[in-house]
């Protein structure tokens, strides 16, 4: 199995920024988790609010702990809204099931981790973050 280097890491959200530079997005915070959840490297840009940090690393915690992105988070979400609230308060409040949290996959379809960024709407987050894995040379996930 791979593990996700700190340098894709890097890659990763360096890439996710400059591609939010190019669309010309609020100023933005992307969080890049390992398969465990733990912090592989983490950018809040000038500008962007107290929260985008603690946002963002929700978004890809939820994707990391539950397999899937985001989108299909929140999708499940509203079905499901007491298994969620049930979710995120076993989880301490870690998990936000709102667009933005890709996950990263190796070419084998191995889970590495997740990216979650916050800032501008869940569309442009994710289209961010998927960016940002591409151009480590990894396979963003998503699906929802």
């Amino acid at each position: 199995m791979s593990l996700l280097t700190l340098k894709q890491a890097e890659v990763i959200v360096d890439q996710a920024l400059e591609k939010a530079r190019s669309l010309k997005l609020p100023p933005l915070a992307v969080v890049v988790l390992d398969d465990s959840g733990h912090i592989k490297a983490v950018k809040r840009e000038d500008g962007a609010s107290m929260f985008r940090v603690d946002i963002g690393q929700g978004k890809a915690w939820g994707a990391v702990a539950m397999g899937c992105s985001s989108r299909a988070l929140a999708n499940r979400a509203k079905q499901n809204q007491n298994f969620f609230l049930t979710l995120a308060a076993t989880s301490g409040g870690k998990l936000l099931p709102q667009q933005g949290g890709v996950l990263i996959r190796d070419a084998g379809g191995s889970v590495l981790g997740a990216v979650g960024i916050s800032g501008a709407s869940g569309d442009e987050d994710e289209a961010c973050g998927a960016y940002g894995v591409e151009k480590a040379g990894l396979k963003p996930d998503v699906s929802g």
